[in-house]
């Protein structure tokens, strides 16, 4: 966030450059276009210029950051008035007498004869012309200065609510119910006596998910092979669970692109599934499917939905299904889609996310 600050600071700084430096190069243009540059004419000019960079930066970086914006308004307004008459003042009074061209000194006498008029127009018309350009370089600063700030802010809301989404997901990716760790150890557990092969299975697929829990899923993305490994290991334990049950089918491509997405995207889904779409006295299904198109990758979930289950549709998801929305929306934006169909017998999801 440090670091983002300073790269508006300094695009900030390059802005106030860049403007002024066309402001100045103003005069000499204005000269050149006659054929015949009159520097004496291009100084003063300078010289004006100056005091209203003077009056633009003291207000941007200290009559803004530590007046306006700390709502002392009324001292805000007293010195910017100050200032503003200040440099009026300065350019009246320096401005090169009516007729003077700037390329030879007037005679003293002279210049007492102008002197009245100051800078050759009438002082209320001079100091009218110079408070204008004043308040307009005043608002444009402080303009700038506001808009910076409030981009500063915005920025440093957005990366507030980008560290709390990555708070909300890592949670997520932890809320594997403990109950089926539990309940997967005690099938282990009466499988070793009975089928000692399958038990060490079991405990190698375990063992694969934890690990994966611990260590992968802290990442911020993973390859895509290890999540399709996480999903056959926790599909594999369910069925274990469910032993002959449930009919699971997955439909997963052999070749699977070299491709990197958050871990655990699919998990909720996927348990939500096995934990609303089973019912032991009925015939259960649960189906899962990865689909590869050019550039998304689209997950389709269904599983058998009994009339039994009171109450399913708005208890599908164990964490919600508003968690989950959020939880795509923090990773993808917008640039995902969510397509949730509730039919009579069957339950299904289809989710689609980009491929990077």
């Amino acid at each position: 966030m440090k670091s983002l600050s300073l790269d508006n600071r300094k695009i900030e700084v390059l802005l106030y450059v860049v403007v002024w430096a066309l402001v100045f190069s103003v005069p000499y243009f204005g000269e050149r276009s006659s054929g015949h540059i009159n520097w004496h004419e291009v100084t003063k000019n300078w010289m004006h210029i100056l005091g209203y960079l003077a009056i633009f930066l003291i207000n941007v970086y200290v009559f803004v950051p530590r007046l306006l914006l700390k709502k002392r308004y009324w001292s805000y307004f007293a010195l910017v008035s100050l200032f503003i008459f200040v440099v009026i003042f300065l350019n009246i009074f320096n401005a090169p007498p009516q007729g003077d061209s700037g390329g030879d000194f007037p005679s003293i006498e002279k210049r007492e004869k102008d002197r009245p008029s100051f800078s050759g127009k009438p002082p209320l018309m001079a100091f009218a012309d110079n408070l204008i350009i004043c308040i307009l370089i005043i608002g444009a600063g402080t303009t700038f200065k506001l808009m910076a700030k409030w981009l500063n802010e915005e920025k440093l809301r957005k990366d507030i609510e980008k560290e709390h989404l990555k708070t909300n997901l890592a949670l997520l990716r932890h809320q594997v119910s403990p109950h089926f760790f539990m309940n997967t150890l005690n099938n282990i557990h009466s499988l070793i006596e009975i089928d000692t092969e399958k038990a060490q299975d079991a405990i190698v697929r375990l063992s694969t998910l934890m690990r994966y829990l611990l260590y992968d899923a802290a990442q911020n993305t993973i390859e895509l092979k290890k999540e399709i490994e996480f999903i056959r290991s926790f599909i594999s334990l369910m069925q274990l669970r469910h032993s002959d049950e449930v009919v699971v089918t997955t439909v997963i491509p052999d070749q699977i692109p070299d491709l990197r997405i958050p871990p655990m995207l699919f998990i909720s889904l996927l348990e939500n599934a096995f934990k609303h779409g089973v019912s032991y006295p009925l015939e259960s299904y649960i189906h899962f499917e990865l689909r590869f198109e050019k550039t998304a990758l689209l997950c389709i979930i269904r599983n058998s939905k009994h009339k039994i289950a009171a109450g399913y549709q708005g208890e599908y998801s164990g964490i919600g299904l508003d968690n989950i929305k959020e939880s795509l929306k923090l990773l993808y934006e917008n640039d995902f889609t969510l397509d949730i169909r509730d039919k009579e017998n069957e339950f299904e999801v289809n989710l689609k996310i980009p491929l990077v």
